[in-house]
């Protein structure tokens, strides 16, 4: 059966209360204070079964102006709308706010309950019928029954039944999604029980035993027990009046505003992208940076409204624009909200969450303008990807994607697989189930190619660029497990290659001029000259009457192509004489045991300036290890 719950909604003193008290039996009035002033402060609960068995919970909101932001509280979540008028005042300021509040929370179905009609003759019974008739007319109640009641007397209360029976029928099936969460409306404690949080169930489920997180704290408890229109139950589904008890959690530590869902589920965020419209009985143009608050769940935030694409708004006019909040709010797509103005305190607006999570966006981008007008009627494969797009290099997670599409978990996986099978999604970690877009890829892909490009046209003679230094090439922004991944496939798609610690464009050879292939050779000749003592690298540069800087390109080129063996700065060696002299060298310390650094000095017959260097050399490459005044061979 269907879990539906009923919002009253109308002026102060129209009856709200006394109207569900004479249909379920229950006063919802349950402070002193509302009992001593004789009007509903905070919200009610009770709970009625119709006589066709669906069980139906009903939420009691306050009429009263001063208390306004408890009804947008108790309005979030309901499924139909009682729009309670009374008989003998007809529609007041409050019941035309409450009706804003209701189409802009996206109540779609309701019917008018004109109470105390015990206290009124037929002929102004008729006009008030003509008042609300106009009143309702281009809104959600227009053509909806209008079902005259007294609370007093009993007269109509049937009607009124059956009445909201045919709409529970009318109403379908709440979307179902995975991601549980639950809008705190009240919290107390109970002898005996600790903690207890109520609220109206608006996604998902949540069994005893489980664990959940309080947003936007982040603290977590466990599910002790769970009641639902006061019977006890394992678990709670969407639609459902829902009080959880938990073990060992601070009363003081959950407020009514914060979301309970389940550990890591939901992002907290200081901004949200809003599809907002401004109402017509607003009275002035609404200007960009306006204080406002805003209403979503049953949290109340300061912030100030972003107009993106202009600098005021018009009564009557919808815009997308950007909210920026004091605190973090916990939000999904489509998610409805209300906003109130600052002071004066008046409702001004409200509309569909587009973005929960979005980043700060720059007024007057077209671009970002356009796309957030598309967002609310995008299909789920486009909205992946403009999410992914806006994620660029960091990213975006599947529990993001959950929240900015708002998708079920079999129909997003389903949009994800489509475009993951196209390539205009990347996974870069599977297990986080990290993914990019194709066009970030792509542009990460061309950022490495002009990189290396530039790096060969600058040093031609050099086989590579470091690898440690394309990496800083990189965006800071970007996600750890990117560059590594870029690289790889382009490594695999043989575009480029690796030579140990430099990594190359695919097609580059290091290509000497006529000038630098006749000094390459003079430096060869001149180390082959030196043999087990060559000049060093400046003597080199001072013989053979060549600029330093040019010599050195050269000279690293034969290192690079293993003909030359750096020992120490600015001291090379011949390839083959550092292979003959270690040959030299583990034969004798294979026979010896030890080698001191004369009789190393006799085997090499250089000077002190040679064999100091090329012993710390076979050390540095272990070869050898210094133990006191002699070397050994290393072992292994």
């Amino acid at each position: 059966m269907k879990q539906i719950i009923l919002g009253t909604a109308g002026h102060i003193d129209h009856g709200k209360t006394s109207l569900i008290k004479a249909i379920s039996g229950i006063d919802t009035d349950r402070l002193k204070e509302e009992k001593q002033r004789g009007i509903t402060i905070e919200l009610g609960f009770a709970s009625l079964d119709l006589p066709d068995g669906q069980h139906v919970g009903i939420v009691d909101v306050p009429g009263h102006e001063k208390f306004v932001k408890n009804m947008v509280a108790g309005a979030t979540g309901i499924d139909i709308v009682a729009m309670v008028i009374a008989a003998d005042e007809g529609v007041m300021p409050q019941t035309r706010e409450h009706m804003e509040i209701c189409s802009l929370l996206g109540v779609r179905h309701g019917f008018v309950a004109l109470t105390k009609i015990d206290m009124v003759d037929e002929e102004w019974l008729e006009l008030a019928i003509d008042d609300i008739q106009s009143f309702s007319r281009g809104s959600f109640l227009e053509g909806q029954p209008i079902v005259p009641v007294s609370s007093v007397t009993g007269d109509g209360i049937p009607t009124f039944l059956e009445t909201l029976q045919a709409i529970c029928k009318a109403v379908p099936e709440r979307k179902q999604t995975g991601l549980f969460r639950l809008p705190v409306d009240r919290v107390f404690t109970m002898k005996g029980f600790g903690t207890v949080i109520t609220g109206s169930l608006v996604s998902g489920m949540i069994a005893v035993g489980e664990t959940i997180m309080i947003y936007p704290s982040r603290i977590k408890s466990k599910v002790r027990g769970i009641q639902v229109h006061n019977q006890s139950v394992n678990e709670a589904l969407a639609g459902q009046r829902t009080a959880i008890n938990f073990q060992g959690l601070d009363m003081t530590a959950v407020n009514r505003g914060d979301v309970l869902a389940r550990p890591d589920s939901l992002s907290p965020s200081y901004m949200a992208d809003l599809s907002f419209q401004y109402l017509a009985s607003a009275a002035k143009p609404l200007k960009n940076r306006t204080r406002i608050r805003f209403h979503t769940g049953t949290s109340e935030i300061m912030g100030n409204l972003i107009l993106l694409d202009r600098d005021e708004l018009a009564p009557g006019d919808a815009a997308a624009v950007q909210v920026r909040l004091d605190t973090p709010v916990t939000l999904v797509k489509e998610d409805r909200y209300v906003i109130r103005s600052y002071s004066p305190v008046r409702t001004i607006g409200g509309g569909q969450i587009l973005n929960p999570i979005p980043t700060k966006h720059k007024r007057f981008r077209t671009d970002i303008s356009e796309a957030l007008d598309a967002l609310a009627e995008m299909p789920p494969e486009d909205v992946i990807g403009f999410h992914a797009r806006q994620a660029g290099f960091r990213g975006t997670e599947h529990n993001e994607l959950r929240l900015v599409t708002n998708l079920p978990d079999k129909k997003l996986d389903t949009a994800t697989s489509a475009l993951l099978s196209r390539r205009e999604l990347i996974m870069i970690d599977r297990e986080r189930r990290l993914y990019v877009h194709a066009d970030t890829y792509a542009y990460l892909r061309q950022m490495v190619l002009d990189q290396l490009a530039a790096y060969h046209a600058k040093n031609p003679l050099k086989a590579g660029m470091p690898r440690e230094e394309l990496r800083s090439k990189f965006p800071t922004a970007i996600h750890p497990k990117l560059p590594p991944q870029v690289l790889n496939l382009m490594l695999k798609n043989e575009e480029l290659a690796v030579d140990e610690d430099t990594i190359r464009l695919a097609a580059h050879k290091v290509s000497l001029a006529v000038d630098q292939s006749q000094l390459r050779e003079n430096i060869i000749r001149a180390y082959d000259r030196g043999g087990i003592t060559p000049p060093y690298f400046k003597e080199i540069c001072q013989s053979l009457n060549v600029d330093a800087r040019a010599a050195r390109d050269v000279l690293q080129l034969l290192v690079e192509e293993n003909q030359l063996v750096k020992v120490k700065e600015d001291l090379f060696f011949q390839r083959k004489v550092i292979d003959t002299l270690k040959e030299r060298l583990v034969a004798f310390l294979r026979d010896r045991g030890a080698i001191t650094t004369p009789e190393f000095k006799d085997m090499t017959g250089a000077s002190r300036k040679y064999v100091i260097p090329l012993a710390e050399y076979f050390d540095a490459v272990q070869v050898t290890i210094r133990v006191g005044d002699t070397r050994q061979l290393r072992k292994g």
